[in-house]
């Protein structure tokens, strides 16, 4: 098993989507016109969190917020994988911290 895996943070994704989608100036209804969706319910679980948007759905929300479709999702990583950042610098737990600032403030 590859301890260094990445994954994605499905609810800051969907804070991601969300905030990506107001600075639009689109609604869930009418994000759900857009993608042909028969109801809103998987828009919102998109944004609570407790789904991703198909690939397909992906592809068209990149396309309707014009970035790419990578930007619209946000990585998780893993403590394992942050841990081998801090060995980079001498001072370890500057960088630690640093990249967690980081990670908060910008890939969300």
């Amino acid at each position: 098993m590859n301890e260094n895996k990445t994954s994605i943070d499905m609810r800051r994704t969907g804070l991601k989507l969300q905030r990506l989608a107001r600075l639009n100036g689109y609604s869930v209804k009418d994000i759900q016109k857009y993608l042909l969706l028969s109801c809103p319910q998987p828009v919102y679980r998109w944004y609570k969190g407790s789904i991703l948007p198909s690939v397909d759905n992906l592809l068209r929300l990149s396309e309707l917020f014009h970035v790419h479709m990578e930007e619209l999702l946000v990585k998780e990583y893993s403590d394992n994988m942050l841990d081998r950042f801090t060995s980079i610098e001498n001072d370890g737990l500057a960088f630690y911290k640093r990249m967690k600032a980081y990670y908060i403030l910008f890939a969300a």
